[in-house]
Order: structure tokens, then sequence, then C-alpha cells
């Protein structure tokens, strides 16, 4: 063999078959380290979230049920199914299902757990969006400034990401609808003015 190697053409193909198949032990090394890693639904939530993004909601409602069927309680599954049921205006369910994450969240969440707390303060977003949308406005500006409270990052509204996918100007954050509602309630109620379609329609559901 150590003649073998001293041709140079066998050397150099014996190079390339060795670099070919770290390549390969590598990929293959990965590949099961993901699915060893995987967290039961999390697949099923990433094909959710791209349905999301591609507005088509019903299907992404069966792709959230699906990881919630792998895996009770899934945060992304749970916050990903109330923000498609919410573009589809399915308002009550979506709040039902907010209402039962919050308390979840709340019961389980260890002071440790930055996505768990993300999580939180979106579902108290989405659930002050609801009632936002429905002229609750004191019950939304309450969720508005619990999820501010928990994690004050996501009144900077959705991420950069998101400005790509949507292609308008800055959604409307929570802080500012908040301090909005704030101001206009102070207001006698014949001079308010909570419903401005054209700025309502920036707004954007949350998940972290």
């Amino acid at each position: 063999m150590t003649g073998k190697l001293s041709n140079p053409r066998v050397l150099r193909r014996f190079i390339i078959l060795m670099g070919v198949a770290t390549i390969v032990m590598f990929s293959v090394w990965a590949v099961i380290k993901a699915v060893k890693d995987d967290v039961p639904g999390d697949y099923e939530v990433r094909q959710g979230d791209i349905f999301l993004q591609d507005k088509l909601f019903e299907k992404a409602v069966e792709r959230f049920n699906t990881a919630l069927l792998k895996q009770p309680d899934h945060r992304g599954a749970l916050g990903g199914k109330a923000a498609a049921l919410i573009s589809l205006e399915r308002y009550q369910e979506a709040e039902d299902l907010l209402t039962y994450t919050i308390r979840y969240l709340t019961r389980t969440l260890e002071k440790d757990d930055p996505t768990g707390k993300g999580a939180l303060s979106a579902a108290y977003a989405n659930r002050g969006i609801i009632k936002d949308r429905q002229a609750r406005y004191e019950e939304a500006l309450k969720d508005y400034i619990q999820s501010i409270n928990i994690d004050s990052d996501i009144a900077d509204g959705p991420s950069w990401v998101e400005h790509l996918l949507y292609h308008n100007k800055k959604p409307s954050s929570v802080l500012a609808r908040a301090e909005y509602i704030y101001k206009q309630l102070k207001l006698p109620e014949a001079d308010r003015l909570l419903r401005v379609p054209e700025e309502d329609a920036t707004q954007r559901m949350y998940k972290p």
C-alpha cells in the first residue's frame, strides 16, 4: 500500500476519496444529530410557519394541530395556531387558545427561560390585538401592558425579517398602540379616535 501511495496519481485519488468520505460522514452525522435533537412537533411547526408567511392560514392551522398531537402544549404550535386563527378572523377560537397558552406558560415558565418568556409576551400581545379589533379597548390595553412588562423587546414590533416578508412600512408596535389607546381613553368619549383603519392594517401578530 505504501508503494502504491508513492505514485502521485494514486495518492491524489486517495486524498480525494478520503475528502469525499469525510464530507459524507459529516453530513450523515449532522442529519442524525438534527433528528435526534428535534423535539416532536418541531418539523410540523416549521411547516406551519412557512404556511403563515405564505398566507395559507388553513394549511398552517392543520400543521400546528399535527404538531400539537405529537407534542401537546408545544409553544411554537400554540402561538402559530393562534396567529393563523386571528388571520382567519376566528377570533373566539384564537382568544380561547391564547388564554389557555397564557395560563399554561404562567404555570410552567422557569425564570431562566427567555424563549418561554417571549412566547408568553407574544400571547398577551396577540390576545390584545383580538380585543383591540373588537373595540374592547380597556381589555386590550391591559394585555398590551402585560406583554410589555414581560418582555419589553417585543414592544419594538416585528423583526426586520418580517418587514421583508410583508413589504410594507414598519408595523404598529405593542408599545405604540398601548400608548395611543391610553391617551385616547383619557379623552371625553365623544373626542376619542380609537379606530384608524389605515394604521390598524399595519399591525401584525407576534410569534417568537
